[in-house]
């Protein structure tokens, strides 16, 4: 009979990890503290919950590390990545879903394995003699961030925003136009608002200098790049967000047959077009600023807001100095870490860590090898980004940068990432046969 395993956290990196060891036989105690209480982020009880975007990034696996990685998700079986492709909606090249409809995916599959135990508690330590896998996520309540802590010897932080979400219904398209960038109009997936000179430069004004929610926690406040608010952004200048979320490059406005002076756009967060994200717009202002600045946007001069934008704290470990490269910790071998607490900056990267631990955990208790991946995959570059040195350690996003280079280095950059996607997935095939 297989041992019990218990797993802290049902966010993604969690769910996947208990999905994989329920169904090779483990019994998985599976402790949340939903449904009984949320965090501050949280509203759906449901397990995978996605807070700050419906969006796992591209499907493209060979011009973008996050599709390369989840198509090796995929060879490997990543229940998760599964459900997302089942509940999708459209969203040009990337791979975004229906969040309610993702979460209760997730949770159906979790509860279909039969071998999971559901614990909602408010988990404040671990024994370090179990088979435990922490995937608590950046979110991690005080009372077990403490003891993290006190395990790990560290304790570090970034701030992470979302971004608002409002109703199709609301939307004003006299003044907004369906297309992909450098799509045909009338055939994309995203709803573009564009705003002239004159609007934008009045709209970049109330931004910069509209009123945000505080953070009282600590004064010297760490954003994390890839998720930075807005209005952080435009402060490093006039036309920074023309560059960014705003970019009006490859949209051409049907009214005027150009190319508009800035252009917000709008992803659906369901398939039937009901509710909208704000795309790049996460964002820290008092839920009043938000309606009042966002809708000076024409196509949004009648928006109804269902969720605003939000800021929360979020924490990772110092992994280098206390995990392996198979996700288990240095002095503690039954005792894994997954999800975004190890530094992994993502949902699909806090998905594969997820897996990588259960498969690891499955082995050692097994008694086998654990798998450690080398740079050649995305998969085994994160992992060696976690476990690796490093004096100034700071989330990671899945990026070719992080993967081994190719002997044979050709000039075009597209190229170059197509040899390394094909090496990775044939590595990943290998590696698939032997699991």
């Amino acid at each position: 009979m297989k041992k019990t395993v218990k797993i802290i956290g049902g966010g993604l990196a969690g769910s996947e990890a208990a999905y994989y060891l329920a169904t090779r036989g483990y019994k998985v105690k599976l402790y949340d503290i939903k449904p009984n209480a949320y965090t501050p982020a949280h509203k759906n009880p449901n397990y995978g919950e996605l807070v700050c975007s419906n969006s796992l990034k591209s499907n493209d696996v060979y011009a973008n590390a996050c599709g390369l990685l989840k198509e090796e998700m995929r060879i490997l079986g990543s229940m998760v990545i599964a459900v997302a492709d089942g509940c999708s909606v459209p969203a040009g090249a990337a791979l975004a879903v229906d969040r309610d409809k993702f979460a209760q995916g997730i949770t159906d599959k979790l509860r279909q394995t039969g071998n999971i135990e559901f614990i909602s508690e408010d988990v404040s330590s671990v024994d370090l003699n179990d088979n435990v896998i922490i995937a608590t996520g950046p979110l991690t309540t005080k009372s077990l961030c403490d003891f993290i802590g006190e395990i790990t010897g560290s304790g570090f932080y970034f701030y992470d925003a979302a971004a608002p979400i409002i109703d199709g219904d609301s939307i004003d398209f006299e003044n907004a136009f369906i297309s992909d960038r450098y799509g045909e109009v009338g055939k994309g997936d995203y709803v573009n608002c564009p705003i002239d000179k004159e609007g934008y430069l009045a709209f970049y004004k109330e931004l910069i200098t509209a009123k945000r929610a505080p953070l009282h926690e600590f004064e010297n406040v760490k954003v994390f790049e890839g998720c930075m608010p807005v209005e952080v952004m435009a402060t490093r200048g006039e036309d920074t967000l023309r560059f960014g979320p705003l970019k009006p490059a490859g949209l051409t406005d049907p009214k005027t047959g150009r190319w508009p002076y800035a252009c917000m756009q709008l992803r659906k967060e369901d398939k039937e077009g009901r509710r909208y994200n704000i795309v790049g717009f996460q964002t820290n202002l008092l839920f009043p600023e938000q309606k009042r600045v966002f809708s000076m946007f024409p196509a949004l001069k009648n928006a109804d807001f269902l969720r605003y934008g939000v800021m929360h704290r979020n924490t990772y470990i110092n992994a280098p100095k206390v995990l392996n490269a198979d996700f288990s910790m240095k002095e503690h071998p039954t005792v894994f870490f997954a999800g975004q607490i190890t530094g992994v900056e993502g949902y699909v990267e806090s998905t594969a860590s997820g897996l990588l631990a259960a498969i690891n955990m499955d082995r050692k208790l097994s008694g086998k090898e654990s798998l450690v991946l080398d740079q050649t995959t995305v998969l085994g570059a994160l992992s060696c980004y976690v476990a690796t040195p490093n004096q100034d350690f700071q989330p990671m996003n899945a990026n070719f940068g992080i993967i081994s280079p190719i002997e044979y280095n050709p000039r075009k950059k597209a190229e170059k990432k197509q040899f390394m996607a094909e090496r990775a997935l044939r590595n990943i095939r290998r590696i698939k046969e032997i699991l």
